[in-house]
């Protein structure tokens, strides 16, 4: 690239990791404050992404979605738009998404918010069964003040809401001065131009890391461990040139449940895998997605339709997802084990609070290194909440908190270590859990030896993978986190 192009580059990316600043800084939720649930990026004015923050996969991969969403409402310098149906640009409920015009494209800013109303607090029910169950949808809509005011009010924690609402908002106002200063120095031109190339050398990059890979046919598949049985997720990669299509035909339709996922957080999960393994440094713009092709029937696990439940979709669909395909490319070329393969999402909450959190869990073992122990693998990237917020902000106590050493799979090279976490609560409350490779171990590649599965429990007594409940004060909820498995004999 050249010298102005590598300096309109930093400057776009750094106004889109300012935005996160703001938006973390500006927050009401120890979600957002304290775990950063969140994700911010700069698109051009075609609806292209551009720039973004390193921030959650699985957010940033479904953005593009959104904006396009957005577009066909034609919206003006100055508004800033929102939405989080899933079948209109969104991923899940819980997650928000804000979209702005600036002067050289649009700013987007997405959220996953403590609660969005809906018959369980946190809005993450483990057995829900429609869209509505889950919370107040929002189809694209222009926002002001009295539509955040009859939001927030279908929520619980209304004045929260409004807060981490006004963070986002914060995060556009921002994105809008930056983008214009930028402009106002490099014109406007100048910027319009640097953002088609950095687009097209993003694309010329992931192209030329695709032809290196060898042609072929290759094919992955793996279960989801829903309520009342399996579902299989199956993935067809073939590489051909510099061109990458992958296809979900013969993955189980959708359910009941609410493991449905919409064909955007199916995509996000796609363009991670491939570059993750193509090229892991390439800059974060849409061009790097433009080789890759992902298809699915209408009405499967993975392209559900409207009304299906999507609240697990977006965290352990998308970790399936994302080992299925995994899994397919490793027919061909040396690939990671697979990860904890789940978010663990913890929900806990009555009228007065709501306390969500995802945990970090073992990451496979690569070829030529042992797994990283606690982390969040793959679609998440999140911090945990630290035990002196938690504890300061919510009505429960971190009774132990620790490695869960020996649950890596052993191998050439180590999978990491899960996690234990146990939490007491102090007062009633409601619990969700939303877990998954409690009954199938994350397996290990070349030989390795899967991962230990996790395990949920109350008071000692085991608890299925997927499960909701009243609580007591005094009760004890302890999650242990998968490993990831290991790499060789």
């Amino acid at each position: 690239m050249t010298i102005e192009l590598q300096i309109i580059a930093s400057l776009l990316r750094a106004v889109a990791e300012e935005m996160g600043a703001v938006l973390v800084r500006s927050a009401f939720s120890a979600n957002i404050k304290e775990r950063r649930d969140c994700s911010t990026g700069l698109f051009d004015e075609r609806g292209r992404m551009i720039a973004q923050a390193e921030h959650i996969p699985v957010h940033l991969g479904a953005m593009p979605d959104a904006v396009a969403a957005v577009m066909q409402h034609d919206p003006a310098f100055g508004e800033v738009w929102a939405l989080n149906d899933p079948y209109s640009g969104g991923t899940h409920l819980p997650d928000i998404t804000l979209v702005s015009r600036t002067e050289a494209g649009f700013a987007v800013t997405r959220a996953h918010h403590a609660d969005v109303g809906g018959r369980e607090p946190g809005s993450m029910p483990a057995d829900s069964r429609t869209l509505e169950e889950e919370g107040v949808v929002i189809p694209p809509t222009r926002l002001d003040e009295d539509v955040i005011t009859n939001l927030v009010a279908r929520m619980r924690n209304p004045e929260e809401r409004r807060g981490d609402l006004r963070a986002q908002l914060a995060a556009h106002r921002l994105a809008e001065q930056r983008v214009r200063e930028l402009c106002a120095r490099r014109g406007h031109d100048t910027v319009v131009a640097a953002m088609d190339e950095l687009f097209a050398y993003s694309e010329r990059r992931m192209r030329a890391g695709i032809a290196a890979l060898p042609d072929g046919r290759f094919e992955g598949h793996d279960v989801l461990e829903a309520i009342g049985g399996d579902l299989e997720v199956r993935a067809t990669v073939t590489v051909e040139g510099d061109d990458v299509a992958i296809d979900f035909t013969g993955t189980s339709p959708q359910h009941d449940g609410n493991l449905n996922c919409p064909l955007s957080v199916a995509r996000s999960a796609c363009f991670y895998v491939v570059r993750v393994l193509v090229d892991p440094d390439l800059p974060a713009s849409g061009g790097a997605f433009a080789p890759i092709t992902v298809t699915a029937p209408e009405g499967c696990l993975v392209n559900a339709r409207r009304p299906a439940a999507v609240a697990a979709g977006n965290v352990e669909t998308s970790s399936r997802i994302v080992d299925v395909v995994m899994r397919a490319f490793g027919e061909g070329i040396d690939v990671p084990a697979q990860g904890q393969g789940t978010m663990n999402n913890l929900t806990l909450g009555n009228d007065r609070f709501t306390y969500y959190e995802t945990i970090g869990g073992g990451q496979g073992a690569c070829p030529d290194a042992d797994g990283p122990s606690g982390v969040h693998v793959a679609m998440s990237n999140t911090l945990s909440t630290p035990v002196e917020a938690l504890e300061l902000e919510y009505p429960l106590r971190v009774e132990r908190y620790a490695l869960r050493l020996g649950s890596g799979g052993a191998g050439r090279h180590r999978g990491g270590d899960g996690v234990l976490r146990e939490l007491r609560v102090l007062e009633d409350c409601r619990l969700s859990i939303i877990s998954e490779r409690r009954s199938h171990a994350p397996q290990g590649e070349r030989g390795g030896r899967p991962g230990a599965t996790g395990r949920n429990a109350l008071d000692g007594e085991q608890l299925p993978a997927k499960v909701t409940r009243d609580l007591a004060a005094g009760d004890i909820v302890t999650i242990e986190t998968p490993g990831g498995g290991g790499h060789g004999r």
